[in-house]
């Protein structure tokens, strides 16, 4: 430290419960949001016409093999 200067250091508070509680209702928030968009996404995939599968390099059985797959089995892991 320079001559002249005082040293200040930030401190966080301990980790109080409101904002572990909070925290972990956004996570548990996040979670639930995304397990409904996988619902969402492959009910979509369910929905389309075999000539719209087949433009995208799907057959209806790589659609139901994936609509059949649990909501919470993400395959992106988010």
């Amino acid at each position: 430290m320079m001559k002249g200067q005082k040293g200040y250091v930030l401190v966080q508070g301990g980790v109080n419960r409101s904002s572990l509680g909070t925290r972990l209702i956004s996570m548990i928030t996040r979670q639930l949001l995304r397990w409904y968009e996988l619902h969402r996404q492959r009910q979509q995939l369910a929905s389309l016409s075999d000539d719209a599968l087949k433009d995208i390099g799907l057959s209806r059985a790589d659609t139901q093999q994936e609509v059949e797959l649990p909501f919470w089995n993400d395959p992106m892991k988010r």
